[in-house]
């Protein structure tokens, strides 16, 4: 692997020497590369296994019968052919490996540039490299030695940046588990609406069923009471009529004798009369004619015999009690939350 004309063609040697230990598949830095034969391009291990399994599929492991399988490089598509190891059976690019660890030691440890690291405002060439605890501000060393925090206590800027970076991710980390906590509730909430929405619907099924059921009970009941009146009505109707009957009959008896009355009143020969009022001829006797004149002995119906009062039915206690219709007492719901609060800070 040639990496010295990279590194010269670019300003920047160690830019251009990150670049050259790219793996091409994954993009990230090699993790124990191993070299392809005979095109001499590197692959991280891992990666190359994912692409010979997925070339391979019926290679399982190091240890299978099949007798190995063949490999195509992504960077060139040269092809090679593997034996049962598989990519474990590649050469591991070691000076590649040396190479990535001295890259890393040397980004560790080389200074940072001017620019790259904040300087003081009150001394332009001095880092921030301190943190005054007093004040709560970063600062360097000579605002404490000369300047402004002289009297102030001050800690190292790493430990003060670690302490805090660790305070900040644990009160992520709990605001997380808060937000975790109020998406349960959220949840828990919801499913609690939706069981209020169908319980509802419940309950007024079984009320419209009750009061439908209590509807048809005086339905019932109203044409029960009408049936009784009814019947009354047609027992006294019927009585009256058969008396008015009776009244008539009388009526049309008494018109005749009146009429036969009359002709023997018209009679002047005092002979002449006594023979027709005589009793001896039937239907025109005088005592007849007084009895049928002090009027008949018919049957009569009884002051207020046509009242219907007797039947009259009371719903004022009923209208009552419907009016006081109401749920029956139940026990207080009990408190799905504790009522605590939960304090979520922004």
């Amino acid at each position: 692997m040639d990496f010295q004309a990279g590194i010269l063609q670019d300003g920047n040697p160690m830019e251009s020497l990150e670049k050259q230990l790219i793996c091409p598949i994954c993009l990230e830095m090699f993790s124990k590369p191993v070299v392809i034969l005979p095109c001499q391009h590197n692959l991280c291990r891992k990666c190359a296994n994912d692409v010979f399994q997925a070339a391979n599929p019926y290679w399982q492991s190091r240890g299978s019968l099949i007798s190995g399988g063949r490999f195509r490089c992504p960077s060139c598509r040269h092809e090679v052919l593997l034996d049962r190891h598989g990519v474990y059976g590649l050469q591991r690019n070691l000076l590649v490996e040396n190479i990535i660890d001295i890259y890393k030691q040397e980004c560790s440890s080389r200074p940072l540039k001017k620019g790259e690291h904040p300087m003081c405002k009150e001394h332009e060439d001095e880092r921030i490299n301190i943190y005054c605890v007093t004040c709560e501000v970063p600062t360097c060393s000579m605002c404490k030695v000369f300047g402004a925090h002289k009297d102030c206590e001050v800690a190292p800027l790493e430990t003060v940046f670690q302490g805090q970076k660790t305070e900040l991710n644990n009160c992520i980390s709990m605001l997380v588990a808060g937000n975790d906590r109020i998406q349960t509730i959220i949840s828990q909430l919801e499913d609690s609406c939706q069981s209020t929405e169908e319980n509802s619907e419940a309950a007024k099924r079984e009320l419209c069923a009750r009061f439908d059921a209590l509807a048809a009970l005086l339905e019932e009941k109203k044409s029960e009471l009408l049936q009784r009146i009814s019947q009354e009505q047609g027992d006294k109707t019927a009585f009256i009529q058969s008396l008015i009957c009776q009244y008539k009959e009388q009526l049309e008896k008494s018109s005749r004798l009146v009429e036969t009355a009359i002709q023997a009143a018209e009679e002047t020969g005092g002979a002449a009369f006594l023979m027709g009022t005589g009793t001896h001829r039937s239907g025109l006797s005088l005592s007849r004619i007084v009895e049928a004149s002090k009027g008949g002995r018919l049957e009569k119906i009884e002051q207020g015999y046509e009242s219907m009062d007797a039947f009259s039915v009371s719903l004022d206690h009923l209208a009552e009690a419907v009016r006081t219709l109401d749920f029956d007492p139940a026990e207080d719901d009990e408190e799905y939350f504790d009522g605590e609060e939960e304090d979520v800070e922004e």
